[in-house]
């Protein structure tokens, strides 16, 4: 199971919501920080494709005037 939440850093510790789901005493997680306003839009959607090719083909392609939102009916 794989859950994203936003969580604040005060005073040294990770403040989480209200909320989230109960885990068993002692069970491990993996965390992943991202930091707010440090990442372009590029970077945070980074993998979401599961693009196996070379950037310049995925990069000719997301540029490309044919496939913009303009083109759309």
């Amino acid at each position: 199971m794989a859950i994203t939440v936003e969580a604040t850093f005060e005073n040294g510790v990770l403040k989480l919501p209200e909320g989230v789901p109960a885990l068993t005493e002692g069970e491990r997680v993996w965390v992943t920080l991202h930091i707010w306003g440090e990442r372009d839009v590029v970077q945070t959607s980074y993998g979401l494709i599961g693009w196996t090719g070379d950037s310049e083909t995925v990069q000719r392609v997301a540029l490309d005037p044919e496939f913009s939102v303009l083109e759309s009916p």
